[in-house]
């Protein structure tokens, strides 16, 4: 969610903007009266209920599974706490075909579901939905709660398989990535009330080990922002880094960003940081470019444009900190870029009051916009952070290119951008890595040549 920042940051954010230029040099110019660019068609919309009520999505890869998962939360009312699993067999007309609760809806307190994502293990598919909880209720060391979504599309074979729990760490797991990993476990790495991202098995946890499924956790470094209990992450990602055989954990928190090798969950070793950057105290969204190089990395305040840094210096061993961004981007400097995905040379943001917004950083110096539309044309939020409101996650399937965005305030979108049809990074000269995951192929471990 939102984070307080001084307005002074805001200064800070648009000046680091302005030293990065050219920004943004559209092509396709973007303004509050154009709500879409003529090569973003929308396919279909699901309206989802109240407002400020759907969080993150995540959507499965494969042809034969055309589901959308979408989180469900409460922001200032009563309202629902759980996921809603969506049909997009046709994506012209989304179709709701089942909606998980948390039982006793009304003595839950705070957010309910934030972030959702799925997995497949031994041939079953489930999903994992990221809950918090607050005092005062049931569930408040409730962090997540694991489905079997094997039988869909009949709603009936839908099940829950496990809760993961933790006791010493109240308050339930905020963002959460699901990481088919080089020794071919499959691991969920998690935000918690912890100094760093814990790490569990989830092998381990859908077989019934709850008691060894937690098998590590990636710190965040101490710092003069941040030490004991007082740091942690907001958001993360985990990719294979074909240059040297690693798998690695690129995560936003206290103090900025950071890369590990997480080769060996159990023992994380540092390799890269990005601290001391101008306007960035802490780190949210951080997303690679597939070959590891570039890193798009997010801060969340208003005015805060997405910074792009290009991690060669460190890559090469000439340093271990990189404090300085090579360009910018952002839709409308007055507001805040959130969630993205990277299918490279493309980022496709979900960009709160901004909709869905895509650039291209085929020049990584020189983002250019590549297309958008507006999924909200209310207001700003009066009921708290005034940027908190809109489109909120964002997902491509690679297999035909279909883009689906989660708003808050206005459901489930689908659409398509002229000319791209699906992705595959070898067609870019890029190792074929993103966020999405190949659960049947093994992974093997072996450097570019």
């Amino acid at each position: 969610m939102l984070s307080q920042r001084s307005l002074s940051f805001a200064w800070v954010a648009v000046a680091v903007t302005i030293a990065a230029a050219p920004l943004n040099a559209q092509q396709v110019p973007w303004s509050p009266l154009q709500r879409s660019s003529d090569n973003i068609e929308v396919l279909g919309h699901l309206p989802l209920g109240a407002a400020l009520s759907v969080a993150d999505m995540d959507l499965e890869q494969e042809m034969s599974r055309p589901y959308a998962y979408v989180s469900r939360m409460v922001y200032g009312f009563d309202g629902p706490k759980g996921t809603d699993i969506i049909s997009l067999a046709d994506p012209e007309h989304p179709e709701l075909l089942y909606e998980w609760r948390i039982d006793d809806q009304d003595l839950h307190q705070r957010t309910g579901g934030m972030d959702v994502k799925h997995f497949k293990w031994n041939g079953r598919y489930y999903i994992v939905q990221s809950l918090q909880f607050g005092a005062g209720g049931p569930d408040n060391d409730l962090g997540a709660v694991i489905l079997d979504v094997t039988g869909l599309p009949d709603p009936s074979t839908v099940r829950e398989v496990a809760r993961i729990r933790e006791p010493d760490m109240p308050g339930g797991f905020h963002n959460i990535f699901i990481y088919k990993h080089s020794n071919d476990h499959v691991y969920l790495f998690t935000t918690a009330a912890a100094p760093g991202a814990l790490v569990y098995d989830l092998g381990k946890v859908v077989d019934g080990d709850l008691a060894n499924a937690r098998v590590g956790m990636v710190p965040v470094p101490e710092s003069s922002l941040g030490s004991g209990s007082g740091r942690g992450y907001h958001d993360f990602y985990v990719g294979y880094h074909p240059d040297t055989g690693e798998d690695r954990f690129y995560g936003g928190g206290t103090g900025g960003y950071y890369i590990y090798d997480v080769s060996d969950v159990t023992a994380p070793e540092l390799r890269i940081t990005l601290t001391g950057v101008s306007g960035v105290s802490y780190g949210h969204t951080f997303t690679p470019s597939p070959d590891g190089r570039y890193v798009i990395a997010e801060t969340e305040y208003q005015y805060a444009p997405l910074r792009i840094f290009d991690l060669q210096p460190a890559l090469d061993g000439e340093v271990t900190n990189i404090r300085e961004p090579i360009s910018a981007f952002t839709a409308d400097w007055r507001h805040l870029v959130h969630n993205h995905e990277v299918r490279w040379p493309y980022v496709f943001v979900s960009g709160y009051l901004d909709g869905l917004q895509i650039f291209n950083l085929q020049d990584p110096a020189n983002p250019v916009t590549s297309g958008y539309y507006d999924t909200y044309v209310g207001p700003p939020n009066t009921e708290r952070y005034s940027q908190f409101n809109g489109a909120f996650g964002v997902d491509v399937r690679n297999e035909d290119g279909l883009i689906v965005v989660s708003d808050m305030s206005t459901g489930l979108w689908t659409f398509k951008m002229d000319g791209f049809q699906g992705w595959n990074g070898e067609h870019w000269g890029y190792p074929n890595i993103s966020s999405a995951q190949d659960w049947d192929r093994p992974v093997v471990k072996r450097p570019i040549s």
